[in-house]
């Protein structure tokens, strides 16, 4: 069974009979073109964005209201100035270069302050690697800068200022 009644399709035209050209150059009347320009009139689409508080209250949760207000009040300071479509996208990307700095803020800090050492357990842990030294090479038989058994897994415990 079908969502609607009519299958989909429209039960009867809401044009009346004027949709057809044959019909209008016929002869219309003062009251058939009157509906008629009502009814092309109707037609029109109005461009740009209709904002309906009442919606947007009801598909935003308050959380979201919360923290999307200090951008939505930019852009409605911005948008006499600029119009909506500009004023939108000032709001839009300021909104994502905060979170990416945000983000590289926090994970240059996390990187900074929660380094694995020898004081803690957990944290990122970075190892570097010797740079590589084929034959030939200037100073070939790179050795190790690790020269007592003590050298090896000491987590910077021996620059420490204990």
């Amino acid at each position: 069974m079908s969502a609607s009644d009519t299958g989909g399709v429209k039960p009867m035209s809401i044009a009346g009979r004027m949709v057809r050209e044959r019909e209008r150059l016929i002869g219309m009347t003062d009251e058939e073109r009157a509906w008629r320009k009502q009814w092309l009139k109707d037609l029109e689409i109005h461009h740009g964005p209709r904002a309906v508080p009442a919606l947007e209250r009801e598909l935003q949760n308050p959380i979201k209201r919360f923290y999307r207000m200090p951008l939505d009040k930019l852009c409605d300071v911005l948008t006499p100035v600029l119009g909506h479509g500009r004023a939108f996208a000032i709001r839009f990307w300021t909104g994502k270069i905060g979170l990416f700095l945000g983000a590289v803020y926090g994970g240059f800090y996390y990187f900074k302050y929660n380094q694995n050492d020898w004081t803690r357990k957990g944290g990122w842990r970075v190892v570097s690697s010797r740079v590589a030294c084929n034959p030939g090479d200037p100073g070939f038989p790179q050795l190790s800068e690790r020269t007592k058994p003590s050298d090896y897994g000491a987590r910077g415990f021996k620059k420490s200022p204990i």
